[in-house]
């Protein structure tokens, strides 16, 4: 758990605890009267509480929104490790390693070629992922895997127009 969940969790409890202990104080002291007691748990709802509780959700949402980046991030950095230190990988055996659906996997590889730390090739067809030095992919006029034209298809990507490969370029 992230520090910024923990210190919201941590909050939303001291103001909902602040809030009953001075409800409970208000409402049993006799030599208060009613419309005192009153006025006493609005400023106390509006000076201590409000401000612990809603700090307190802040901070727990914005915990929960950064636990999913840094998910994101460790996931696209085990991909990577796996894709440079094998050289090249099944779609599907890294799907079933990362325990992801194919789709992710294939959504993960895009983003490392969005973020520009990864170059490589891939086959949807056979379903695999092959790592490569980017100037040595660069410098390809015909597909590895058939013998056709590469096309540049724009963003980092080029595509073999016969047998569909598909080649990262950071």
């Amino acid at each position: 758990m992230n520090t910024s969940r923990l210190l919201g969790i941590v909050l939303l409890v001291v103001g909902i605890a602040v809030g009953g202990i001075v409800a409970a104080w208000l409402f049993t002291n006799t030599e208060l009267s009613q419309p005192a007691r009153i006025l006493g748990m609005g400023l106390a709802l509006l000076v201590l509480v409000a401000p612990l509780v809603s700090a307190g959700l802040y901070l727990l949402l914005t915990g929960s929104s950064e636990a999913k980046h840094a998910q994101e991030a460790a996931q696209q950095r085990k991909v990577l490790d796996i894709v440079k230190t094998q050289g090249q990988v099944h779609v599907d055996e890294l799907a079933l390693e990362m325990q992801l659906p194919r789709d992710k996997v294939k959504d993960l590889i895009y983003s490392l070629v969005g973020l520009g730390v990864f170059s490589g090739y891939v086959n949807w067809d056979k379903g695999v992922l092959y790592s490569e030095d980017a100037s040595k992919l660069r410098e390809l006029k015909q597909c590895p895997n058939c013998g056709g034209e590469i096309t540049l298809q724009g963003k980092g990507v080029a595509t073999c127009r016969f047998c569909g490969t598909e080649f990262f370029l950071s």
